[in-house]
């Protein structure tokens, strides 16, 4: 698993990379910020590539297909967190019930469809792009911090795949996830916080009394309560 997180990780970052050098070649990085910001591959093809139009087309149609695939593992996965924090307590038992037949949280996965699609609806493109992007940059703070936290905290725990050259790797990947934050539009970062403290206010009002940690209990379900749900 490792190796193939990494190497997969390493030839998306070269095809990136390659494909930025043809794009760059095709039409003035200048135009990137302009007219070619929001979908610049379709903008380079329609306008520097004549003849090529139906190309743009085909394009944007793939784009939309992987992006769908995209939000769709994203949202199943989403709902298996709040399944596992509902588990715990620190979420409503709403998010936890599972259907009778697939024995999926299947009231979570409603949940998040309307709430998603009415906030991808309603909100511009380009906020929600740059709150994904803070999202999950902030995210990858967390865990380079908690790595180097538990690497000091609990150095004896089994663990499949070590993290190389600790603290050193925890502490690159936190400074540059924070440079990119830190580039991302005042908004974007205003928006964030203001979200962030939603959070904390729900966690502090409601999670952190419900917890079963804090309480002693068991977290894991056990098979009568999926036939209770």
């Amino acid at each position: 698993m490792p190796i193939g997180i990494l190497g997969s990780l390493a030839v998306c970052t070269v095809l990136y990379i390659l494909f930025s050098h043809v794009l760059t070649g095709v039409a003035p990085y200048a135009d990137f910020n302009g007219p070619g910001k929001e979908a610049s591959v379709t903008y380079a093809i329609k306008t520097y590539m004549i003849g090529y139009e139906w190309l743009g087309t085909a394009i944007n149609i793939a784009i939309l297909a992987g992006f769908s695939s995209v939000m769709l593992v994203m949202l199943m996965g989403q709902s298996r967190v709040f399944y596992s924090m509902s588990n715990d307590g620190l979420l409503p038992k709403v998010f936890s019930v599972l259907h009778p037949k697939f024995k999926t949280p299947y009231k979570s996965n409603l949940i998040l469809m309307v709430f998603v699609g009415l906030f991808g609806a309603f909100i511009p493109e380009s906020i929600v792009g740059n709150l994904t992007s803070i999202g999950t940059l902030f995210a990858f703070v967390l865990v380079s911090a908690g790595v180097w936290i538990m690497r000091r905290s609990d150095p004896t725990r089994p663990r499949p795949f070590k993290t190389p050259l600790v603290p050193l790797v925890p502490i690159l990947g936190i400074i540059i996830c924070l440079a990119m934050i830190v580039g991302l539009p005042g908004s974007t970062l205003f928006i964030a916080l203001l979200w962030m403290i939603i959070g904390l206010l729900i966690y502090f009002g409601y999670s952190r009394h419900q917890s079963k940690l804090k309480a002693g209990g068991e977290i894991l379900p056990h098979s009568s309560d999926f036939d209770k749900r």
